[in-house]
């Protein structure tokens, strides 16, 4: 199967989860304000590792409940995806975005480090 393809299931599936995870009651998940970040297909399309980033609650909980939901994803995402399988779900929470915020304060820190020890520099020379 060409990757492009594969990349279209992956959009499209990422795409659909956003909107079922909308649907979803279990209060674990409607809590949490998911975000799906990504979704990884493998080439034989029987599994399916889904990257979420989520704001309130805690992992293991919300984990639990994808887990619990996911015969009722899987059966929301075969209604909606015309595929000839419907991959078998795995949740992974997605580390990138709070990776992303700490190298981003990191650099904030070093550039007002940077401008503090110019500002003092030119203190000194002024004197």
């Amino acid at each position: 199967m060409p990757g492009y393809r594969r990349a279209r299931i992956n959009d499209a599936m990422q795409a659909e989860l956003s909107t079922i995870f909308r649907e979803v009651k279990d209060p674990r998940i409607k809590e949490a304000f998911l975000t799906v970040t990504a979704c990884d297909v493998t080439p034989d399309l029987k599994f399916a590792k889904i990257y979420f980033s989520h704001i309130h609650g805690e992992e293991k909980e919300i984990v639990r409940g994808l887990r619990a939901a996911s015969p009722y994803i899987r059966r929301r995402l075969a209604e909606s995806l015309n595929l000839r399988m419907t991959p078998e779900l795995t949740f992974i929470r997605d580390e990138s975005l709070a990776h992303g915020a700490k190298i981003a304060t990191l650099l904030n820190q070093i550039e007002r480090k940077a401008k503090e020890k110019e500002a003092n520099h030119a203190e000194s020379d002024a004197e």
